[in-house]
This record gives C-alpha cells, sequence and structure tokens, in this order.
C-alpha cells in the first residue's frame, strides 16, 4: 500500500465514522471505500488523487443539500395521506349514486361517508394523450385561470421536494352570487406510477396566507384525479376526479350537492376546450 494512502484511509476511521450523521457518513464511507479500491488497483498518486478529488466534490455538493424541514415533512406527509385516503374512497366501489350523466358520456357519481361526508366523482374521457393532460393539470397549473371560469386564480405558494407544492386557489362565485367568492389553501402531491397519473390534495394551514378579504376559506379534502391512457386508445385519457369540498358559510345541501356536480362537469368542458385550442396552436 502505498504510504499516502495509508495515511487516508486510517484517517477515516470507524470512531470518526461514528461521530458523523446523514450523507456526511455516507460521504466518508464513500471516499473511503474509493480509496481502498484505487489502492487495491494500483494507481499512481496523481491518478487517485484527482479521482478523489472529484469524487469528494460531488459528495460535498450533495452535503450542501438542504434537508426538508420538520414543517417542510408535515406538508409532504399531508400530501400522502390525501393520496392514499383518496385512492381508498375511490376503489370502495359500493354506495355510488348517480348525480348527472351527460350526452357525450361524462358521468358524476356521489356517495356519503361518515367521516367525510358527499364526495363527487366524475368519470370522463378526454380526446387527448395523457402527457398533454398532465403537462395542463401539473405543469400549467397556475394557468387555470386562464381557461377555467370557475376559477379566478391559482398561485402556487411553496415547493417541496420534486412532488408537492402549497397552493392557494379563488373561486369565482356561482352564477347569480347563489355561493360567494371562496379561497382555498391546500398542499397537493403528484404521482406518477407507470401508464397512470395520481393527482391529490387536501386542505392545509400556511402561516403566509391569511383568510383574504371578501373569499370565504373553504376546505378541499381529500381529493384527487387519476390519470390514465384509455384501454386500447393509448390517444386518448380517462380521469377520474374525487371532489370533497366543505364550502363554509350557510348554505342548503341541495344547492351545494347541485353546484359542485355541476362544477365537475364544466371543469371536462373547459378542459376539452383549451387542449383542444393549444393543440391547435402546436400544429
Amino acid at each position: 500500500m502505498l504510504p499516502a494512502t495509508s495515511k487516508l484511509c486510517a484517517a477515516i476511521s470507524y470512531r470518526h465514522l461514528r461521530n458523523m450523521t446523514g450523507l456526511r457518513r455516507q460521504a466518508a464511507v464513500a471516499i473511503s471505500q474509493e480509496l481502498s479500491r484505487l489502492t487495491c488497483c494500483g494507481t499512481g498518486p496523481s491518478t487517485w488523487i484527482n479521482q478523489v478529488r472529484r469524487r469528494s466534490s460531488l459528495l460535498s455538493s450533495r452535503l450542501e443539500e438542504k434537508p426538508f424541514s420538520e414543517m417542510e415533512m408535515s406538508y409532504i406527509k399531508q400530501g400522502e395521506e390525501a393520496l392514499q385516503k383518496s385512492l381508498s374512497i375511490l376503489e370502495d366501489q359500493d354506495g355510488w349514486k348517480t348525480e348527472t350523466v351527460v350526452g357525450n358520456g361524462d358521468k358524476v357519481l356521489s356517495k356519503v361517508l361518515p367521516d367525510v361526508g358527499k364526495v363527487f366523482r366524475l368519470e370522463v374521457v378526454v380526446d387527448q394523450p395523457l402527457d398533454a393532460v398532465y403537462g395542463e393539470l401539473v405543469d400549467n397549473m397556475e394557468q387555470m385561470g386562464d381557461w377555467n371560469p370557475n376559477v379566478k386564480e391559482v398561485k402556487i405558494l411553496q415547493r417541496i421536494g420534486k412532488d408537492t407544492v402549497i397552493t392557494h386557489e379563488k373561486a369565482a362565485a356561482t352564477p347569480g352570487n347563489i355561493v360567494g367568492p371562496r379561497d382555498f389553501v391546500s398542499v397537493r402531491c403528484a404521482k406518477r406510477r407507470g401508464s397512470t397519473c395520481v393527482l391529490a390534495g387536501m386542505a392545509t394551514k400556511y402561516g403566509a396566507m391569511p383568510e383574504q378579504d371578501g373569499f370565504v376559506r373553504a376546505e378541499n379534502g381529500p381529493t384527487c384525479m387519476i390519470l390514465r391512457p384509455l384501454a386500447g386508445c393509448p390517444a386518448q385519457t380517462k380521469l377520474t376526479w374525487l371532489l370533497s369540498i366543505d364550502l363554509k358559510g350557510w348554505l342548503p345541501k341541495t344547492i351545494i350537492n347541485q353546484v359542485l356536480s355541476q362544477t365537475q362537469v364544466d371543469f371536462a368542458n373547459h378542459l376539452r376546450e383549451r387542449l383542444a385550442r393549444t393543440v391547435a396552436v402546436s400544429c
């Protein structure tokens, strides 16, 4: 063994590793393993020093990555909870009743859950591939107010990792102001599992976005959208939207049910129009 190598290997001892935590321990172990490998291969000092320097630089950049804070982890867990709870609701096929059926095949179903209340389920087929639908609903979510009249604004307040965001959404008043303006603060997560995409969310608290003048702070959740290619026709997308909202305020249940089921039907139509315009522009 080369003398210089022996000194470096000895410097990274078990005693030192025991006092390290997280990425620093991983970095030290990786450097130690790299030194041992290079020594066994008999490479010259200039070669392995340069290689270790490059590896150390990469590991150092990883050490500088900011870990998630306790608050960020709580948001990530809320997003996962919304996803799992939404999927469990949709997987249970019993008890769903038809609310609305449209001539093009779109339909809204509903059921009442003891711990959630009344939830609504939209099932539609969109004549666009999954990536186009996913891009509009996730990558371009802040543009939703441009094409959905029921939404005044969607703003991303914070991004956490690659899957989770905190959003503030302002909903427009319904025609005739039957339901006045509402706003929502939600945690959302997006997961792609093979050819299926799940977009889930639920209401959350965010100190930097207190209740707004002129809006009633309503609450989402759990809610989700599932996107998957239509069986036998990958150019089309099957979209299932589970909607669960507490609109707050004093509103008759009959009005709430009518408004929410119609909101889902309208959403499907506005989404189709948006995608059709986007495809036409890109051609």
